[in-house]
């Protein structure tokens, strides 16, 4: 049990970092998320908008209007391509940075022994939360950088990502094509239907997982 509280120590650690971020400076980053906004620069929308989710890493960046507003301008099937695109390349990105400069700081406060087991625990576990986390705010970013410092596999994690962001973006993408960004009950499906099964999943992770 000791390690799993180090583990949500750094998770929750990572989401009040976030948290403040965006109670400081979400109020300037809102208008990206609306639709006027791209409608101004349409021929290159899509790129702002993919290094905005990209920036969303760090920053607090309106990702979810901004994946409805790609299907708003490109229409269901390249809006959710690009927004496909920017959210996967966020939680790439944050796995890479984790992996490559994060472990250092990481083993400063676990030892050998427990990061074998925060290692196991991502390989056998990693993927169902990466799935998960993509509906959820401010999961995507901790649980992507709690992946690469965990030293999950890159293949496992490519593929979680894959499939916890494919379904969202086109959800979202296709919500704002079908109603503009005041689609509210495709953000509904996209983020509350996964926070109800989220505390189940970590139940059933924390019964049937030895973290001690």
């Amino acid at each position: 049990m000791k390690l799993f509280l180090k583990i949500f120590g750094i998770a929750f650690c990572l989401a009040l970092l976030f948290s403040v971020l965006y109670l400081i400076w979400g109020n300037n980053f809102e208008y990206f998320g609306k639709e006027e906004y791209y409608r101004e620069i349409r021929s290159t929308a899509w790129l702002v908008a993919d290094c905005l989710l990209v920036a969303d890493l760090l920053l607090p960046v309106p990702a979810t209007p901004i994946m409805a507003v790609l299907g708003t301008i490109y229409g269901p099937w390249f809006g959710a391509m690009f927004a496909f695109a920017g959210s996967a390349g966020a939680g790439i990105t944050g796995f890479g940075l984790a992996r490559f400069f994060g472990k250092r700081g990481v083993r400063l406060i676990t030892s050998e022994r427990e990061m074998e087991k925060f290692h196991r625990f991502f390989e056998s576990w990693g993927v169902y939360a990466v799935i998960v986390s993509r509906a959820l705010p401010i999961m995507p970013e901790v649980i992507c950088i709690l992946a690469g410092l965990s030293g999950m596999s890159f293949a496992r994690f490519f593929v979680a990502l894959l499939a916890g962001t494919i379904p969202v973006a086109g959800l979202l993408a296709w919500s704002g094509y079908i109603s503009g960004e005041h689609a509210w009950y495709a953000v509904v499906l996209a983020t509350v239907i996964p926070a109800l099964l989220w505390p189940l999943f970590f139940r059933y992770v924390c019964k049937n997982t030895t973290l001690s």
